[in-house]
């Protein structure tokens, strides 16, 4: 899935530090949910469907 990142509305997790350090970004797009290191911007981000991140975020929700 590709998509440029441009047009990608980047969030950043509530968790994240006034450091900016470990963080990751997410990017909802119309058909998948985009990551990336919010360290490195500039670094290639991948995408997974929205069905297989809302797997996800339910078992992280329970973990």
């Amino acid at each position: 899935m590709s998509s440029g990142t441009t047009e990608l509305a980047w969030c950043k997790s509530s968790y994240s530090g006034t450091q900016g350090d470990s963080c990751v970004e997410v990017a909802v797009g119309e058909q998948a949910v985009h990551v990336r290191d919010s360290k490195d911007v500039t670094r290639p981000h991948f995408a997974v469907g929205r069905e297989e991140w809302s797997r996800f975020m339910g078992f992280v929700a329970n973990a």
